[in-house]
C-alpha cells in the first residue's frame, strides 16, 4: 500500500484519509513512507482513538485523529477539507454491512482528488463458488496464528488486559460498548462485491493489488 501512494503521490504535499485507523499503524506507516504527506486519521471507537493519538503524537501537525462514525451519513462534515489526494483503510471495512460499504466508497470518490486513489487492504471471504481455496485460506489462517501466538503475540483477551491500565480506559471501555450497542457482526463478503461497489461508486478503474488467499489490498482509482 506504502509502495501504491509513493507511486501515485511521489514526493509531493498531499493529504491521506485513513478510514478506520485504529490504533495508528497504519496512518504511521503512510507518514514514514511519505514524509511529505499529512494524515487524517478517523474512527469511532473511543478506546483506538486514544492509542492513535498517543501513538501518533510524535507528528505533530503532520496528523489528525477525528472521531467519527462512518456509518453516519454526515461523517465528512468533521474533516473540515473538500478534497483529499489519496485514502487507505486495512482490516476494517469489512465491519460494515454492504449496504453502508456503498455509500460509504460514493462518499469516498467525492472526497478524492481526479487521478488519486483509495487502497484497502482487508479479508474477503471466499464463498460456495470457491470451496477448495476457502479451505486453503482457512488453513492459512489458523497456521499464521498458531505460529504467531507461540512465538509471543497476545491473544485478544490477553491485549484488552494489557490496555485496561490506562489511565481512563474503563470510561472510554463504557462509550465504546455504548456505541457499539446494536450493531450486529456484518456478512463476510467475497471480493467482486468490493470491486463492484468501487466501481459503482464512480471510480474510473478498481482492481486487485495485492493477494495472499483471503487477504487482498484493491485499489480505485479516481
Amino acid at each position: 500500500m506504502i509502495d501504491a501512494l509513493q507511486q501515485t503521490l511521489g514526493g509531493d504535499e498531499a493529504t491521506v484519509l485513513d478510514l478506520a485507523c485504529g490504533p495508528g499503524s497504519l496512518a504511521r506507516r503512510v507518514l514514514d513512507g511519505l514524509p511529505n504527506a499529512r494524515v487524517l486519521a478517523v474512527d469511532y471507537d473511543p478506546v483506538l482513538l486514544d492509542l492513535a493519538r498517543e501513538y501518533l503524537a510524535p507528528y505533530g501537525d503532520r496528523v489528525r485523529v477525528v472521531d467519527a462514525d462512518l456509518t453516519d451519513p454526515s461523517w465528512r462534515s468533521v474533516l473540515d477539507v473538500p478534497r483529499v489526494d489519496a485514502a487507505v483503510s486495512t482490516t476494517a471495512l469489512h465491519w460494515l454491512w454492504p449496504a453502508q460499504l456503498v455509500r460509504l466508497f460514493g462518499d469516498v470518490a467525492d472526497l478524492i482528488r481526479p487521478g488519486g486513489v483509495f487502497l484497502d487492504g482487508d479479508h474477503f471471504r471466499f464463498d460456495a463458488r470457491t470451496p477448495h481455496v476457502g479451505r486453503w485460506a482457512a488453513d492459512h489462517d489458523r497456521r499464521t496464528q498458531e505460529a504467531a501466538f507461540t512465538a509471543g503475540a497476545l491473544t485478544w483477551q490477553e491485549w484488552w488486559d494489557a490496555i485496561s491500565v490506562r489511565p481512563g480506559h474503563d470510561e472510554r471501555a463504557a462509550e465504546r460498548d455504548r456505541r457499539f450497542a446494536g450493531r450486529d457482526g456484518t456478512p463476510p463478503t467475497a471480493v467482486d462485491f468490493r470491486l463492484a461497489a468501487l466501481a459503482n461508486a464512480g471510480f474510473a478503474e478498481v482492481g486487485t493489488a495485492w493477494q495472499l488467499y483471503d487477504d487482498y489490498v484493491v485499489y480505485a482509482v479516481r
